[in-house]
């Protein structure tokens, strides 16, 4: 069977109904993403293990129980990737980093389990820096936005918000310790979910800062998220920190509207520090959800930004915990920027911890105010358009980090969900995006204010020139 070319950069939701009537092959669909892989990626990197065997034994089993009647659902058959943290047994998972070159992991994490109960097909591991920090190993380049190559992918899920972008996956993992979905879906112009804190097991995950660390679905609409995080979420005993929520209505939020949503918004907030062109286009934004029947809710908390400045010390030292087996022994095979994180944990006092701490109650406690009288918060995706590509081994001053976070860090600190969507273009061509917040455990309202935003633009629907 041959693929219409169209079906690689088309979303889930496109393509799952012709899997489902067998009008659409997942063996085909595999073999000609494998082959756009295979012609694609060495311009954009994103990338560090193609799974092709794997992937092709994966669609062959999708298609039988298909073709049998057991269809399970819009991920199965569908080719997905997987960032390189999350554990696959026997097959490489090296964090970006010559510490885990070699590393096999005997087992499959939690998400992996899920996806593969849902028939998806793994082609492989995705690029990101090094243990998911903000810097990249030596050895490892960093990924290209596939936009505009000369310019930044995001920080740690940078591959797996290029491939997506590219149309190297139809969705893909990533993971977010203080922007690492949202960055990289920001800056390639696709839709991420931090969720709730807990609501996706981390077993089997290599941790950056295990109080801090989300998984969460990248993909290249929010239908497509929504029915990632549906097979991704719920309680794992492995992970302690897993929640009980019961399943998200997400089929019901995705087509819900605007009508009536409250949303609230802070412009003193959103503007601080922010790219004049990313704070008109998420103003354009909410004027045409409320246009549109959203009631917009004026916010006063600019306070809100202030937890970003503790960020890097409780980093720092959860890290110190993650790598207790590789450091201070194995330090000179770092990186100059994990190594930098690791020797600030070391420096940071009780305390200094403890301020850290008391910080994020104070951020939990302040968003739970928030959006008690409003359904989602809406601030904008990062502070810039993607900027160029840094030296990928330049170090970033510890004062210049609060700046970057500024509207992501928040809900690293408190748990609470965002999910991330383009919402424009700057004028040479580089994504916009903005992201809604929601209560502990709401990720439908997200979801819903995402797809009702969705259904009013084609932001979403446009790709990069490849």
């Amino acid at each position: 069977m041959t693929v219409d070319s169209s079906l690689l950069t088309a979303t889930m939701h496109d393509v799952a109904p012709l899997i489902e009537r067998g009008e659409l092959s997942p063996v085909a669909l595999t073999e000609a993403m494998l082959a756009r892989i295979a012609a694609v990626d060495p311009g954009i990197g994103s990338y560090l293990t193609v799974t092709a065997e794997l992937a092709l034994a994966q669609a062959r089993e999708a298609e039988a129980a298909i073709a049998g009647g057991d269809y399970r659902g819009p991920l199965h058959g569908m080719p997905i990737a997987l960032k390189d943290l999350v554990n696959t047994a026997d097959i490489p998972t090296t964090c970006a980093s010559p510490l885990l070159r070699d590393f096999r992991p005997g087992y499959d994490a939690a998400v992996v389990e899920r996806l593969n109960a849902a028939g998806a097909v793994t082609l492989g591991k995705l690029a990101l820096t090094e243990f998911a920090l903000y810097g990249y190993h030596p050895e490892f380049a960093p990924p290209r936005n596939p936009w505009k190559t000369t310019h930044w992918a995001g920080v740690s899920s940078s591959g797996s918000g290029a491939a997506t972008a590219a149309a190297l996956c139809y969705g893909c993992l990533g993971t977010d310790t203080g922007g690492s979905i949202r960055f990289p879906s920001a800056a390639c112009g696709v839709v991420g979910i931090k969720p709730t804190f807990g609501k996706v097991s981390r077993y089997g995950v290599f941790p950056l800062a295990d109080t801090l660390d989300h998984i969460g679905p990248m993909a290249r609409s929010v239908a497509d998220c929504a029915a990632m995080l549906a097979v991704l979420e719920g309680r794992d005993p492995r992970d302690g920190a897993t929640r009980t929520d019961p399943p998200g209505d997400y089929g019901t939020a995705l087509v819900a509207g605007c009508q009536g949503l409250r949303i609230g918004i802070d412009h003193a907030y959103c503007t601080s520090g922010t790219d004049p062109v990313v704070a008109q286009a998420l103003f354009d934004a909410v004027d045409l959800l409320a246009a549109n029947g959203a009631i917009v809710v004026e916010l006063n908390a600019p306070q809100l930004a202030d937890c970003a400045q503790y960020w890097l010390d409780v980093c720092a030292v959860d890290a110190l915990i993650g790598h207790r087996d590789f450091y201070p022994q194995h330090a000179d095979d770092y990186g100059p920027a994990f190594r930098a994180l690791l020797d600030h944990g070391t420096t940071v006092g009780a305390t200094a911890y403890a301020r850290a701490t008391r910080e994020r109650q104070v951020t939990t406690a302040l968003l739970d105010e928030l959006l008690a009288g409003i359904d989602v918060l809406v601030c904008p995706g990062m502070p810039t358009p993607a900027p160029e590509q840094p030296d990928p081994q330049a170090l970033m001053a510890n004062d210049e980090v609060p700046a970057l976070i500024r509207f992501s860090a928040p809900t690293n600190f408190s748990g609470h969900p965002s999910i991330t969507l383009p919402n424009g273009f700057t004028a040479d061509g580089l994504p916009l995006a903005m992201q809604f917040i929601g209560r502990h455990g709401d990720e439908a309202a997200i979801i819903r204010a995402a797809a009702a935003y969705e259904a009013l633009t084609d932001w979403h629907t446009r790709r990069p020139a490849l």
